[in-house]
């Protein structure tokens, strides 16, 4: 697939009518959802509502079982597109870093530009360093993963995946595994990248990072959208008596 397909007034993510099954467990209902390039949406709910199935069906890595999902205007559910050309698009975070802990954090962030991007060495290694000063990280690429702190191995994962100008980024609940000290210095680069214009679709329960800087928040709950609306909103005043119960529970 030529990036040339892509049509610029596309929405950055579209969705429509997306249905996963595990067997008989219907994971998502018939989900519709559109992201704007520049949008920062977060998405908030229980464990088991289909937050990070929904995330995770963005890029395929979750195959849907019906439904469509347009990646700035290109259909990735179709079985003819190159779908490792469109995920060069998307840059993923997970909860957990997913580094190669026997490479250093340079060799982290340039594997993936050298194998799948044929950058040169020169280049990869330009770009890494660019990366990790974005992410305050400047000073370690020389270290191995198991010797810096969650924090600092979340940021090299978000600089791993700016690595390949993505287009958006994904973010599946990306300071849950971190230690409560450590969960500020992630959010603040997540802060910096939409303060850049970065899309964002960011699976999270970090509420006053929604809260400030949010564009939309969304409220799923057994396998579909309960509500959505501008984030100040939707917390202030939730209208659904399922998003009410969820966010007393959590605020």
């Amino acid at each position: 697939m030529s990036t040339d397909l892509i049509d610029t007034h596309a929405p950055a993510i579209e969705i429509r009518g997306l249905v996963k099954s595990f067997g008989d467990n219907e994971v998502l209902k018939g989900i519709d959802l559109t992201v704007t390039p520049g949008e920062v949406v977060c998405v908030i709910g229980p464990s088991g509502s289909g937050k990070s199935t929904l995330l995770r069906s963005v890029n395929l890595l979750e195959e849907p079982t019906g439904g469509s999902v347009f990646i700035e205007g290109i259909d990735v559910t179709d079985p003819d597109i190159d779908i490792d050309r469109v995920r060069t698009r998307i840059g993923m975070v997970f909860q957990s870093f997913n580094l190669f802990p026997h490479l250093d954090v340079l060799a982290n962030l340039t594997i993936a530009q050298r194998r799948v991007l044929k950058r040169s060495k020169t280049e990869a290694d330009k770009v890494a360093h660019a990366m990790l000063e974005r992410v305050g990280l400047s000073e370690k690429a020389g270290a191995y993963p198991g010797h810096l702190s969650g924090g600092q191995q979340q940021r090299v994962a978000i600089a791993r995946a700016l690595c390949m100008n993505p287009d958006m980024m994904l973010f599946d609940e990306p300071t849950s595994a971190l230690d409560p000290e450590l969960v500020g210095e992630v959010l603040q680069v997540m802060r910096t990248l939409a303060d850049e214009g970065m899309t964002m679709l960011v699976v999270t329960h970090e509420m006053g990072f929604a809260r400030e800087v949010g564009s939309r928040l969304i409220f799923m709950d057994g396998g579909v959208i309960v509500e959505e609306g501008d984030p100040r909103e939707v917390l202030a005043n939730p209208q659904h008596p399922r998003t009410q119960d969820f966010l007393s529970r959590v605020l």
